[in-house]
């Protein structure tokens, strides 16, 4: 798999899937298009992990927020906030990646580019995510969609402050992967997202 080059080895992983009634091309397709953000659920837990961030930028950050709210949530959404998509094998799997401080309110990222990722470490204080979907046919006209997530952090003192954070977000984290696969599978489907 293509997460393997580039986070072969990790701190905290976690995985998800789901069955799909659709072909492996049509459910890649769905993934790059379909509105990730698409469940009450999911938009109320990534709007909820934007806010410290915008609050940053005072009532003009939090206007800026909310006026983005109800706009979908595509990957390319996700690369405009610092996500970086690093590797792509149609019909079968996409890599993003995302390098910061998680933990910290601004998230503080500092995602280097695909061949950064293959040649370095993460720098020194910071925690590097990878996050993927694969797509595999297992019969006709039927696809597993999965998304797992690895968090490799830089070192100790990075750890001890990653770990609480991912102890506190892991389900809600879990949670916004399940309703992305959901919202994949229903647009591959053909299927309207209703929550």
């Amino acid at each position: 798999m293509l997460i393997d080059q580039f986070l072969p080895t990790f701190d905290v992983s976690e995985r998800h899937s789901v069955r799909v009634h659709a072909s492996a091309p049509s459910t890649f397709a769905a993934l790059k298009t379909a509105d990730l953000g698409g469940s009450v659920l999911s938009r109320a837990l990534l709007f909820l992990r934007a806010v410290p961030g915008a609050l940053m930028h005072g009532m003009d950050g939090l206007r800026a927020l909310a006026a983005r709210r109800h706009e979908p949530i595509s990957l390319s959404t996700f690369e405009s906030a610092g996500f970086r998509i690093l590797a792509e094998r149609s019909p079968e799997e996409i890599v993003v990646g995302l390098e910061g401080r998680f933990w910290a309110p601004s998230g503080a990222l500092c995602t280097p580019s695909a061949a950064e990722f293959l040649r370095r470490a993460p720098l020194p204080g910071t925690a590097r995510a990878v996050w993927n979907f694969t797509v595999r046919s297992v019969g006709d006209d039927a696809t597993e969609l999965a998304t797992e997530t690895r968090v490799l952090c830089a070192d100790r003192s990075t750890r001890l402050r990653f770990l609480p954070y991912w102890v506190l977000i892991r389900l809600g984290s879990g949670l916004i992967r399940r309703t992305m696969l959901t919202a994949i599978r229903r647009a591959a489907e053909g299927t309207r997202v209703r929550y």
